[in-house]
Parts: structure tokens; sequence; C-alpha cells
């Protein structure tokens, strides 16, 4: 039985493959592009999904993510009943007895506060920010805010038509260049300022 993985990694250049254990056949886990940084609990039992974490991403410490580890419901019991192998030997022991709700993406330019729980098969949009002992269920929109056990939306960084023009901008899929002569702008509260430095004029 596999343990959960425990992901820290700190800003890089580049993107960042992560498996679990040391072998290079092993089974790729999570996959962190760059300047992102995370300290994440990923809760993993061998199955076959995985934790995609985008590009100048931030995630606190003691962030849990399950990508597997679910109990079977379907089963008459939920127990992990390969347990048992360690005192009964000639038990026929099922090939898996815990599964998953697919992969976890996370966005591009994503805050997750400490003490988070993002479940498998959830998405986290672009800009997002998910605050501190959240329990995320379900996908999350971009450059929304949410909070609670369940996460519910407390509401949107930006105006709609705005936060389409920052996808569209995507700004994170410009060359380092680009974004190191935007950084006054970016590290700055000039919505209007930026959008009309890219190219692109707001809201009035």
């Amino acid at each position: 039985m596999n343990n959960p993985v425990t992901i820290d990694h700190r800003p890089k250049a580049g993107r960042t493959t992560y498996r679990a254990g040391t072998a290079p056949d092993n089974p790729v886990v999570c996959v962190v592009d760059r300047f992102s940084y995370c300290r994440v609990r990923l809760m993993w039992y061998g199955e076959k999904a995985n934790l995609r974490i985008g590009r100048y991403t931030s995630v606190a410490p003691s962030v849990t993510v399950f990508i597997g580890g679910n109990h079977r419901t379907d089963w008459v019991t939920t127990y992990p009943v390969q347990l048992l192998a360690e005192f009964w030997p000639d038990i026929a022991v099922p090939a898996a007895s815990s599964t998953d709700n697919g992969d976890v993406d996370i966005g591009h330019d994503v805050w997750i506060g400490d003490n988070a729980i993002v479940m498998s098969g959830v998405s986290i949009g672009h800009g997002a920010v998910v605050g501190a002992g959240t329990v995320v269920t379900k996908d999350v929109l971009p450059f929304a805010i949410v909070g609670g056990n369940p996460a519910r939306e407390i509401r949107r960084r930006f105006a709609d038509s705005d936060i389409a023009r920052l996808l569209e901008i995507s700004w994170w899929d410009w060359p380092g260049a680009r974004i190191r002569g935007s950084l006054p702008l970016l590290a700055s509260g000039d919505l209007a300022g930026f959008l009309a430095a890219a190219g692109k004029s707001v809201e009035a």
C-alpha cells in the first residue's frame, strides 16, 4: 500500500515532474509548472490520477490534495481489505480497494491558503483564490474567491468582462522578459493600466 506523497517544491524556471518514489519507471503523481511553489500532502494509493499545478501559483504549507484514497462505497465493506493480507496471507486481495474521481488541475496564478483540502476530480481556474481551511469538492471558476466547507464562491476578483480580457491576455504564457518588464503593473492594483499596456482597454 502506498503512503501519501509530500511534494515540497520551490520556484523553478522550468516544469518539474514528480514520481511516486525514486525509480524512473514509477508513476507520475504531480507536475508543477514554472515559478510555482507548494508543500502539498498528496493522498495517493496507487490510483492513476495525478495533480497538475500551473505557472506562478502559490500553494501554502499544509494543503492536502486527494488524487486517490476514496474507499469503496459500492462494496459491502468500506474497509481496505488488502490490509488483512498481513494477518491472513492466503486471502485473495483485490486489485484496488480505493478509487479516485480523476485528476486535479490547479491553474495559473492561483493562491491556495493554508490547510485547504482539494478533492480528486476538481479543477481550479486561473487566478482563483481558495481560502485557508477551505474544502474544495467542485470546480472553481477563474478569478473566483472561494471559502468554507464545502467551498462556496464569495465573489469574483474582477468584473466578468475584465476576467475575460485577463484570460485572453494570459500573461502567465508570456516570455520571461515581457513578464519582467510588466512587474510594476502586475504587482499593483492598476488593472486598467495593466490591460492598457497589454493592448486592451478596461471597462469604464
